[in-house]
């Protein structure tokens, strides 16, 4: 689960939900004493409206953060959250017009005032409209398609062929020997950055530097030799370097060292 997968309207989603969890603790009906009811004191409002429009917006995020979400009655999970969320806005809007229902003509029988709507009632409708309207305009949005939490900034690009910094991690940094001691090379051993023998030594085309990247959404990553199957996947809240440039295309080399193409570059964001 990956939760820098999150968007904008996400956070709005997650933000109504609590405003919705809040509201079932509040009065119902407006009035004085210790015995006004809430939410939790009527089932059916409760499971139809607050439960719903929580459990909506747990599947939403859940969605967004797993790589491959499942599915339920043929609908993604996204999907069947976004359908629970309406259906909580659509039952807030309709409690609130008819808060009593059929206790209105108990109430006008013994000639009693109806009560006033309670707060529960009033902050649960603005918290599932607000979590409708996020669910729904989250994809259709680019605002609210923005990443909640931003990519952390990477260290300043080594040049392409350079070696970089030491560290575990790093592809083609020196590993510590026993001791702590670096290895060092044996005699005749290339070293890192330098060519092969017989090998021509690589050099960016152009101006082009290398820099770090992230991408919106996952990726393939194809070889170099212009295969077609993928040889990694590249997932957001990841920093990338870019090494190469070959037309609207990027080389480039993942964490682990593997390098390969890049063919969709569109909405990759610059570290």
């Amino acid at each position: 689960m990956n939760i820098r997968s999150l968007t904008r309207g996400d956070g709005v989603v997650i933000g109504a939900a609590v405003l919705l969890f809040i509201a079932s603790f509040l009065a119902t009906f407006g009035g004085d004493g210790d015995d006004i009811p809430n939410a939790w004191d009527n089932l059916g409002l409760l499971m139809s409206m607050y439960v719903a429009g929580i459990a909506g917006a747990a599947l939403i995020v859940v969605a967004r953060a797993l790589p491959q979400p499942p599915k339920v009655v043929g609908l993604d999970l996204g999907q069947l959250g976004v359908a629970l969320t309406i259906f909580a806005a659509w039952t807030s809007f309709w409690s609130i017009i008819d808060p009593l229902g059929a206790f209105d003509d108990l109430f006008s029988g013994l000639g009693g005032e109806e009560p006033e709507t309670g707060a529960g009632l009033i902050l649960g409708l603005i918290a599932a409209l607000l979590l409708a309207a996020a669910a729904v305009a989250t994809p259709l949005v680019p605002a609210l398609k923005g990443a909640l939490l931003p990519a952390p900034r990477p260290a300043a690009p080594q040049p392409y062929g350079a070696q970089p910094p030491a560290g575990y991690g790093y592809p083609g940094a020196q590993q510590a020997s026993f001791g702590g001691q670096p290895q060092q090379p044996f005699p005749g051993q290339p070293q890192p950055g330098q060519p092969q023998p017989g090998q021509p030594a690589a050099a960016p085309a152009g101006d082009f530097s290398p820099f770090w990247f992230a991408v919106p959404v996952p990726r393939p990553l194809f070889p170099e030799d212009g295969s077609p199957t993928p040889i990694a996947e590249l997932a957001p809240g990841t920093w990338y370097l870019a090494v190469e440039q070959r037309g609207p295309a990027l080389v480039a080399q993942t964490q682990d060292g593997r390098r390969g193409v890049l063919q969709d570059t569109s909405g990759i964001q610059r570290g």
